[in-house]
């Protein structure tokens, strides 16, 4: 398998096309042939990382790179960033608005989602600095 990058971007408050990326992101890794499994992990966390950065975030990207033994996502956003990661990382904890909450988001699921699929996730964030997360995947034969 040769090594893929691919490089979307993501627009902050852009719910019209929220998910396109995480979709996109499906589509190449079902065209590789990873399992169901595989697929199903990967496309929820680009999923929540990208609606993490159409909330919260300023603009930003979603990379994907995939190379015979891993499959990495990383998203990176110019927004305010994440002022108590630990806490952020904690089911229900959400920092959405109650108009976000109207819209069927906000439920605090989005880290947490994110750590539980992945096989590793890392967080770099500052307060007014933005955010970055790397978001990695073994991939295991058969």
């Amino acid at each position: 398998m040769p090594d893929l990058k691919k490089l979307f971007v993501i627009r902050a408050k852009d719910f019209v096309k929220a998910g396109e990326v995480s979709i996109r992101v499906q589509g190449i890794l079902k065209g590789i042939g990873f399992s169901p499994a595989l697929i199903r992990r990967a496309s929820v966390c680009a999923y929540e990382g990208e609606m993490n950065v159409v909330m919260h975030g300023g603009d930003g990207a979603l990379q994907l790179s995939v190379d015979p033994e891993n499959i990495t996502i990383e998203i990176k956003d110019d927004g305010p960033g994440i002022e108590d990661i630990e806490l952020a990382l904690q089911e229900g904890y959400s920092t959405a608005t109650e108009e976000y909450r109207e819209m069927g988001f906000g439920a605090g699921m989005g880290l947490p989602n994110i750590k539980k699929n992945a096989d590793s996730l890392e967080i770099n964030s500052k307060k007014g600095f933005g955010t970055h997360l790397k978001i990695c995947f073994k991939v295991k034969d058969g």
